[in-house]
């Protein structure tokens, strides 16, 4: 009795050390195998069998991540001082680099990020900063991918989020452009009044070679004048004015 208790025993203890060694990795996963505390073999999704004792296994997520990397004071190529906030998107291409040659990739991005930020934007003035943020973040993306290869990452993107001027600056700015509205307004009025005045002097000329037009002009002139009837207008005819023209 006793022995068969002992088989049964050393049966359950068998199936519990096969089924401990036996590890699932999903689609998105990869892994590396050791055996001893040496890289034996690589991992796939699927069933993996892993000897309790003997061997350990490492696995890693290789969908597209996020590191946000945290808002930096940075001094711009004509020392004016932004607040940037940057987003990085990367992958695991290789998985036995990321895992051997480098503790915490994650945070080697992060860190890595923002070093590589504060200098890109040390390399631009504010103007071009604004209006070429996509050419700064693509400057990023090129530096972060080329440096992080190493650690088997392949970074695909880098957005700037948001750059923050100083109050000082914003005001000043915000008088430019207040400057520039008001400048073209100008313009604008400029350009209208000389095209009215053009076409005064057409019609003024086209009005002297025709008596009969400049008559029904007068008339609807009168005609809208004579609308308020509290005012009272007193009109001589065109020949009126003749008498003392003549010599």
């Amino acid at each position: 009795m006793a022995y068969e208790v002992l088989v049964i025993v050393l049966i359950i203890i068998v199936v519990i050390f096969i089924l401990s060694g036996i590890k699932q990795l999903m689609e998105y996963e990869r892994g590396i195998k050791f055996s001893l505390g040496r890289y034996s073999k690589d991992m796939t999704p699927g069933i993996n069998i892993v000897i309790p004792f003997l061997q350990s296994y490492q696995k890693v997520d290789i969908r597209i991540k996020t590191v946000d990397v945290p808002d930096q004071d940075c001094i711009t190529k004509d020392n004016v001082s932004v607040r940037v906030d940057a987003v990085a998107y990367y992958s695991v291409y290789d998985v036995k680099k990321a895992i051997l040659d480098i503790e915490d990739f994650y945070f080697a991005v992060t860190q890595l990020g923002q070093t590589t930020m504060r200098n890109v934007i040390g390399e631009v003035t504010l103007d071009e900063l604004l209006a070429g943020r996509d050419k700064v973040s693509d400057k990023i993306r090129k530096i972060l991918d080329e440096a992080t290869d190493k650690w088997g990452l392949d970074v695909q993107r880098v957005e700037l989020k948001k750059i923050d001027l100083p109050e000082n600056m914003k005001r000043m700015m915000a008088r430019e452009a207040e400057a520039e509205r008001e400048k073209r307004g100008i313009i604008i009025k400029a350009q209208g009044e000389v095209i009215a005045a053009e076409n005064l002097a057409k019609a003024a000329v086209l009005l002297a070679k025709s008596p009969g037009a400049m008559q029904l002009r007068n008339l609807q002139t009168i005609n809208d004048i004579s609308s308020d009837p509290s005012q009272k207008f007193i009109f001589f005819p065109m020949e009126f004015g003749n008498i003392f023209t003549k010599k």
